[in-house]
């Protein structure tokens, strides 16, 4: 991760030399656990994988010709003049809901955007932080007959000032932008024929490396969650066996230090000496952190996010540890003179689109500080991030990813595919996703039934956040 390391250029120590209950439940993969999952990365039609970041679905539709033969196959002469741009608020459910530092969360609720230029190329995009529906549409409307080429002239037009400044609205206008800035350039990509990687200069992976996600789970209605450590650690396993799950990352700071700390020895003796990850979202006092990093020592964790809310309390645990810090707050000069979080995570939104976000990756690069992106979007926005990294070297390592947690998605063939600890990025034009229409309105319907989250009508996280 960056310049000062990462999940990949730590080389994990032993696991603990103390013999876990959970250990005597997991005997390595066998081989045909093996071999099956191989043959379902290599043949996923065959086992109802046809969905993003497979095979089958980047040659059964989602390259150009194939998928929009009137539009990306004679591009020459099209209009890149934006008609109309729309939105809708939705809930994308997991099967459980998890648990963190906030309290729980059942479901997240995004915008979807849908650009469509005057000869009816359809662009895709997406707001990450909530129901922004209303802002998006009358910040569409004077877009409208603009080249969809002309990022700056747009932005201009839509944002104050893209410096962080103290009034919220600023922070808005650069989120309701960014959203339909995506859906601008998956317009460009499909008018032009070519993969968003392609237009940011091309790809240097194609397989994306994604953390498994775990945390403590309520029950949800057809999944039965996690609420003890050795049920945590199960579930780890269990992902290793389906899905060859690599690089683990968990939520802690949600119940008490002892009972994590047991979760996380579990957990450690489950995946083996695979890199562990984990993440306390600032829900720890800097005391409380101390004693945690201290007591988590002896099981190897190769990132910490966020152990503590500041960068300030980061920079002081780091004179008692030498873990990697990684944070969501932006702030890359403050980063820079206190060396201190290693890693910035955040998605496209909080820097107002694609364009934005890969030029703070690349000053990200420039100061030596790591970059890599979380998670928490419909396939529309994950396609882009995936982009992102796809095109732009710095973001090394894994970034995080809740693909197996989701219930359902936007896009067709649902959730993008993690086989290995690797999705490849969609390789069709623009974002190269597609809008399931049916999906969209189920999503939907769920928003219009559990309202907004993190307040949700049957239950967010809303205000229960509490240091400990």
């Amino acid at each position: 991760m960056g310049a000062t390391g990462g999940p990949h250029g730590i080389s994990p120590r032993k696991s603990p030399s103390d013999t876990c209950e959970v250990a005597r439940h997991y005997p390595a993969p066998s081989a045909g656990a093996r071999a099956n999952r191989l043959q379902n990365r290599a043949n996923p039609q065959e086992n109802g994988q046809n969905r993003p970041g497979s095979v089958v679905a980047r040659s059964a539709g989602m390259g150009c010709a194939a998928n929009l033969p009137p539009i990306c196959a004679q591009s020459k002469g099209l209009s890149v003049k934006i008609r109309s741009i729309t939105a809708l608020p939705v809930n994308i459910p997991f099967h459980a809901p998890y648990r963190f530092s906030y309290g729980a969360i059942a479901s997240l609720t995004k915008t979807v955007i849908r650009l469509v230029t005057e000869d009816g190329v359809v662009g895709l995009g997406e707001c990450a932080d909530g129901d922004r529906a209303a802002d998006v549409i009358a910040a569409g409307a004077r877009l409208v007959g603009m080249d969809l080429r002309d990022i700056h002239a747009a932005e201009a037009k839509l944002v104050p000032g893209m410096r962080y400044t103290p009034w919220g609205n600023v922070l808005a206008a650069r989120r309701v932008f960014g959203g339909i800035e995506m859906a601008m350039w998956d317009a460009r990509g499909k008018t032009e024929g070519v993969p968003l990687f392609q237009l940011l200069g091309g790809a240097v992976r194609t397989e994306i490396p994604l953390t498994e996600y775990f945390s403590y789970r309520w029950p949800g209605a057809n999944h039965p969650g996690e609420s003890t450590p050795l049920e945590v650690a199960r579930y780890c396993a269990a992902m290793i066996e389906r899905h060859g799950s690599v690089i683990f990352e968990g939520k802690v700071g949600a119940v008490a230090l002892d009972e994590e700390v047991q979760m996380v020895r579990e957990v450690r003796a489950a995946i083996g000496d695979r890199p562990l990850q984990l993440d306390a979202n600032g829900g720890w006092t800097v005391p409380t952190a101390r004693d945690a990093l201290r007591r988590l020592a002896p099981y190897n964790i190769s990132w910490f996010e966020e152990p503590v809310e500041t960068y300030e309390e980061m920079a002081d645990l780091r004179h008692h540890c030498d873990i990697p810090f990684s944070a969501h707050a932006i702030d890359l000069p403050k980063a820079v003179a206190l060396r201190c979080p290693d890693c910035i995570v955040t998605n496209v939104n909080e820097h107002g689109g694609v364009a934005r976000t890969r030029d703070f990756i690349r000053a990200c690069e420039a100061m030596g500080v790591g970059f890599r992106f979380h998670s928490g979007e419909t396939g529309i926005a994950s396609a882009a991030y995936l982009h992102l990294t796809a095109a732009l070297e710095h973001v090394r390592g894994a970034s995080q990813t809740l693909f197996h947690w989701y219930a359902d998605d936007v896009i067709e063939g649902g959730p993008f595919a993690l086989e290995g600890g690797i999705t490849r990025v969609p390789d069709g034009p623009g974002l190269g996703v597609t809008l399931d229409e049916k999906a969209l309105g189920r999503c939907h319907d769920r928003y219009l039934a559990e309202g907004a989250f993190p307040d949700g009508r049957s239950g967010g996280y809303g205000s229960a956040f509490r240091k400990r």
